[in-house]
């Protein structure tokens, strides 16, 4: 059973549609999302009108986290891409949850973790180049233990800001220096020390 169905634990899922908003950019959170069964993107509305997608839940995921545990409006809006099962977890009911298996507590602050440097590398990547906002997005996304990733290029190209054109022309550099292989709607990292690398050259020198 995969860990986080203990947060649905003795309920049942809500069911939204595939365009159906889950939650709402700027919105006060009153709980987090596990998603049981389907594909949700999460994304930030600009001022400008234009949408940029942070990332793209899958199966087995948890949304709005972050937002929840700081008790700030929500900074991302999350939409359902198909049919999906969710979880909405309150306070109470998490509360409940750790009581009877502490052993969430650990993996839930992992997660955390790895949402709030998400939000961080969006924020600061803007103005870099796209080969880094692109590295930076592909090592942020869940991956297999074999460094599968599956993602799109309209996908990637949401998430940093970049046409289709510069994600295909990125890609295959990254693909041509062996960092890479690509697939038909999957990517997997051959090389992450390279790739972090590119990421953030500063640090990684």
């Amino acid at each position: 059973m995969p860990i986080w169905d203990l947060l649905g634990e003795g309920r049942q899922p809500k069911v939204y549609t595939a365009g159906q908003l889950i939650y709402l950019q700027g919105t006060q959170p009153d709980c987090f999302y596990y998603l049981k069964r389907g594909e949700a993107r999460s994304f930030i509305s600009l001022d400008s009108g234009e949408e940029r997608v942070l990332t793209v839940h899958r199966t087995g995921d948890l949304m709005g986290e972050a937002s929840f545990f700081d008790g700030c409006p929500r900074v991302s809006s999350a939409e359902a891409q198909s049919d999906c099962l969710v979880y909405p977890v309150n306070r109470q009911q998490l509360d409940a949850v750790f009581q009877r298996h502490p052993e969430l507590a650990l993996p839930m602050l992992q997660y955390l973790s790895r949402t709030v440097r998400i939000l961080s590398h969006h924020v600061g990547s803007a103005s870099l180049p796209a080969q880094q906002r692109i590295a930076r997005y592909l090592l942020d996304q869940p991956m297999s233990p074999d460094g599968r990733l599956s993602c799109t290029h309209e996908e990637i190209g949401q998430g940093v800001g970049a046409s289709r054109v510069t994600v295909s022309r990125v890609l295959g550099q990254l693909t041509r220096e062996g960092i890479l292989q690509t697939g038909y709607g999957a990517l997997r990292i051959l090389d992450p020390r390279r790739l972090r690398r590119l990421a953030e050259p500063l640090a990684w020198e």
